[in-house]
């Protein structure tokens, strides 16, 4: 092998330069979205057309946690009408399709101090994320160095039961109703079909599961006023978000992020779709310890 050689680079600018545009750049991340350092993300539209709106750059999504990135392109320094784009974007897009969790993704050549600290404001209430992208010149050849300055920041999610007395079945009736909690029952008698040994606890924020008496939350329950809420963690969440879908099983927003999938389960779910929801419980609690 060679040795490596020394060559000293010249960053560009790529505003500043006739040869490139935006489409330009867009392209090269179509071509490599991973530039962006964003994950296992996948092209899923280009110049996406919004209703009584414009066009969003990129549509890129992550199908293994079902996470969608709406990214918005600037040449130069980013500026008040590219983050309003951005959100807006991002905005329209989740509300259409509230079954995956969105991210609005920034891409500029410059995000100057100022702008940074007002969008990290919005940081943690709305899913954020800021790139920097450097071209740089070798020899007759270019490149491209992205640098997030702003990650998404997600807010903790609650592992443990807060202190509190412990709480009963009489407690989840009370607190929704007693069809609701009864709901719970035979989605137990499914799950004795996947696993032995398995049992409701019973916590003030959720119905969760014991495995022969140790914890084991694969799926967790929520009883609501009509419906039981259903919160399972799936390696693949795509292919079972399709699959409820074409059940007509309700699904929820949140969660994704962690690997988890939520939806509604009533009555007739249980009655009609016992097979399909077995099948996943199993897939759930085969994932269980990762």
């Amino acid at each position: 092998m060679s040795p490596l050689e020394y060559t000293k680079h010249e960053k560009i600018r790529l505003e500043d330069h006739p040869q490139f545009s935006e489409a330009w750049l867009r392209d090269r991340i179509v071509e490599d979205p991973a530039i962006l350092g964003l994950g296992q993300v996948e092209v899923r539209d280009v110049e996406r057309r919004q209703p009584s709106a414009g066009r969003l750059d990129l549509l890129l999504h992550e199908p293994d946690i079902a996470k969608r990135y709406e990214v918005e392109i600037q040449l130069g320094a980013t500026d008040e009408s590219h983050i309003i784009r951005c959100l807006e974007y991002w905005d329209i897009e989740r509300k259409r399709y509230p079954q995956y969790d969105h991210c609005a993704v920034l891409v500029a050549e410059e995000i100057t101090s100022r702008f940074l600290n007002v969008i990290s404001l919005f940081n943690g209430h709305i899913p954020l994320v800021a790139i920097q992208m450097s071209a740089i010149r070798l020899g007759d050849k270019v490149t491209l160095h992205c640098t997030k300055v702003l990650d998404e920041l997600v807010l903790g999610a609650e592992e443990e039961e807060p202190p509190g007395p412990p709480v009963d079945r009489s407690y989840w009736e009370e607190r929704s109703s007693k069809e609701s909690a009864a709901l719970v029952d035979p989605c137990l008698g499914i799950l004795g079909e996947v696993a032995r040994g398995l049992d409701l606890k019973y916590n003030r924020g959720y119905i969760g599961l014991t495995e022969n008496g140790h914890p084991n939350n694969f799926v967790v329950f929520k009883p609501k006023k009509k419906w039981v809420r259903v919160e399972a963690r799936l390696r693949e969440l795509e292919p079972w978000t399709q699959r409820l879908e074409g059940a007509g099983i309700e699904l929820l927003p949140g969660g994704r992020g962690y690997g988890w999938l939520h939806f509604n389960v009533r009555r007739d779910d249980l009655e009609q779709n016992c097979g399909l929801l077995r099948e996943l419980f199993a897939a759930a609690y085969g994932r269980q310890g990762e």
